[in-house]
């Protein structure tokens, strides 16, 4: 990011923190379930940003992600794909974020909409809106994602 807080060419995305899904059966004023929706904003930030360290410490060594098209990526390919420019995110806005947390195992399932922006390949595009679910498990003391899967709304 420069100094004046703007992002750099790759990284033109404002994401804003929202109140949580009325439909969740966590409640609100959780501090897991926060801390999950902060984790889950911090995400795409940096991957919008380009800060790679930031990513790969919220991506869990056994992540893996199904694209919209149903490709498969490991952590290491997503990664590489976003470092290389191939994966270029221009824009991710999420919307509220539904928490489902399984405390006896320390896991989660997260689920929102969003507007993304992307370049692949070299293609744009353009803003549209996805439904994610993701599911993240507390490694060492911290919430890392395991799975995410992105589809596309028509």
């Amino acid at each position: 990011m420069s100094p004046e807080g703007q992002a750099g060419p790759y990284a033109a995305a404002i994401l804003r923190r929202v109140a949580h899904d009325p439909r969740e059966k966590t409640p609100a004023h959780s501090v897991q379930a926060e801390l999950l929706r902060s984790t889950e904003l911090d995400r795409p930030r940096a991957l919008v940003e380009g800060d790679l360290d930031r990513a790969r410490e919220l991506h869990a060594e056994d992540f893996q992600l199904v694209t919209p098209s149903g490709q498969e990526l490991s952590k290491d390919q997503y990664l590489r794909r976003v470092a290389s420019g191939d994966l270029n995110y221009l824009a991710w806005d999420a919307g509220p974020i539904a928490v489902r947390l399984y405390t006896a195992s320390m896991a989660a399932v997260i689920r929102y909409r969003s507007e993304l922006e992307i370049v692949d390949n070299g293609n744009h595009v353009p803003r549209r809106p996805y439904w994610h679910t993701d599911v993240y498990e507390q490694r060492d003391g911290r919430w890392q994602v395991i799975w995410s899967h992105a589809t596309r709304i028509t």
